[in-house]
């Protein structure tokens, strides 16, 4: 049987930020999940921020988590968009971009172990 775990975003097992330094994501382990928060400044989208590095047109990775502050749109392949906001749980399958909608910094956390910035 595991033991009990307790860790805080403040010591994350480790940080992945974005090119352009508009989006960071820190990472803790507990048992055999990562969980990612995620904080986004206005202007922070995936067409700019994250593209390049991964070589797709589009986020292959699925997410789920919640938003706790902001605004996060997100455009799926088939075309179809959403605006996600404070209090929102969120499913994102694979085939998405996402941007930051508003003046004001999205924070969300990504309980799926996926999360990319």
């Amino acid at each position: 049987m595991a033991g009990l775990e307790r860790k805080q975003f403040e010591f994350p097992d480790e940080t992945r930020r974005s090119a352009g330094g508009k989006g960071k994501v820190d990472i803790v382990t507990v048992g055999q999940f990562q969980i990612g928060r995620g904080v986004f400044e206005p202007g922070w989208q995936w067409s700019k921020h994250v593209k390049a590095a991964v070589d797709t047109e589009s986020c292959h990775a699925v997410h789920a988590g919640f938003i706790l502050q902001g605004q996060m749109a997100v455009r799926m392949d088939d075309g179809s968009e959403l605006v996600y906001r404070p209090g929102d749980v969120f499913y994102i399958p694979a085939g998405h971009i996402l941007w930051v909608v508003g003046e004001e910094q999205c924070i969300m956390i990504d309980i799926t172990g996926n999360p990319h910035v």
